[in-house]
């Protein structure tokens, strides 16, 4: 059964060990979670086998998604990177990232990018809620009845924010055209 969706959003959260993964959709007034998931990596496994992990992972969810909606994403969205403790940790995720973004644009996917405060603050109410705080405000933004994996709910949070700021993005652009007329 194909479900009737005004708007597709794919969250990606990127990481070398776990990638969240999350399909939200937008129906009659509604967010909906249509599929999430996490993919982890071996950490034993060297850097190309993990990364390729990922790739497949991200590569398999995008096509599940299109065949459980029969329609392609309307965008992917992803979190930006941000400082690192460490310079070492900033190339794993930046690396994970750059799969990721392969993946959408094989897809021939438009990719949007939102920062950490931002996705804090507009699904939890502030840019600097916790962890625990966001997976909270996704469930219950989505309905669901259990939490989903941490790696997932960030993921749902992402694909949250580009459908809340895209809709925003969407009035402005729309009043604007018409003042301009």
């Amino acid at each position: 059964m194909q479900l009737a969706v005004l708007v597709l959003v794919i969250g990606i959260d990127p990481g070398s060990t776990a990638t969240g993964l999350a399909a939200v959709t937008r129906r009659r007034g509604r967010v909906v979670l249509v599929g999430g998931a996490v993919i982890r990596t071996q950490t034993a496994a060297g850097v190309p086998a993990r990364l390729h992990t990922i790739h497949a992972g991200i590569e398999a969810f995008l096509i599940e998604m299109q065949a459980l909606l029969g329609e392609q994403a309307d965008a992917v969205a992803i979190e930006q990177i941000f400082l690192h403790r460490s310079a070492e940790s900033a190339l794993r995720l930046g690396q994970a990232r750059g799969v990721a973004l392969l993946a959408a644009a094989q897809a021939g996917l438009t990719v949007v990018e939102y920062n950490a405060m931002t996705i804090k603050k507009t699904v939890a109410g502030h840019g600097r809620a916790e962890k625990a705080q966001v997976g909270l405000m996704v469930q219950r933004l989505l309905g669901l009845d259990q939490p989903l994996a941490s790696d997932a709910a960030d993921a749902a949070a992402i694909a949250l924010t580009h459908i809340s700021l895209g809709a925003h993005r969407a009035r402005l652009a729309a009043h604007a055209a018409k003042q301009a007329q």
